[in-house]
């Protein structure tokens, strides 16, 4: 069985000669998670422009779409999903109103309260960038099949649990 070498295999070495002192295995691992994370913002950044959307804007369109019917949410819990400051959230919901991908209502079991709902021209948008994100991602992944994707997503699961709390 041949074992074909990458980039980081190649860098790996390069090090080791260097500094044979050094257990560089967190770079075989992590080196390659950063090649891939690049080339996974390329892919999202073209299917979100493919589009019309600005990465900023598909995370609030995603959020409202993830939602279900109706497909709103007040600003707090978009907040709570972007991670943004809120007068982040006001300003890119106002962009999003002036682009027509989103609208304000009252919240009608809370006056005081509104609430912010996908347009079916908004719903048009991320259903369309979550079709091409998926088709890139599954072109990114060609070379592994099911079982090694599964087993990829576990160890990245049981790595990443610990920084997500």
């Amino acid at each position: 069985m041949t074992h074909d070498t990458d980039e980081v295999d190649r860098i790996v070495g390069a090090w080791v000669r260097q500094r044979p002192d050094l257990d560089f295995s967190p770079l075989e691992v992590l080196s390659r998670v950063d090649r891939l994370s690049r080339h996974l913002d390329r892919a999202r950044r073209d299917a979100f422009r493919r589009s019309e959307l600005e990465p900023w804007e598909w995370d609030v369109l995603s959020a409202l779409r993830r939602a279900g019917e109706p497909f709103q949410m007040s600003p707090k819990s978009l907040l709570q999903q972007t991670l943004v400051s809120s007068g982040t959230m006001t300003n890119r919901i106002d962009r999003l109103v002036d682009r027509g991908l989103v609208r304000r209502e009252a919240d009608p079991v809370d006056g005081r309260s509104i609430l912010v709902i996908l347009t079916g021209n908004g719903r048009t948008r991320v259903d369309a960038a979550i079709t091409r994100l998926v088709d890139a991602e599954s072109v990114l992944l060609g070379a592994l099949s099911r079982g090694d994707r599964d087993r990829l997503a576990g160890l990245l699961r049981k790595l990443s649990m610990g920084f997500d709390s």
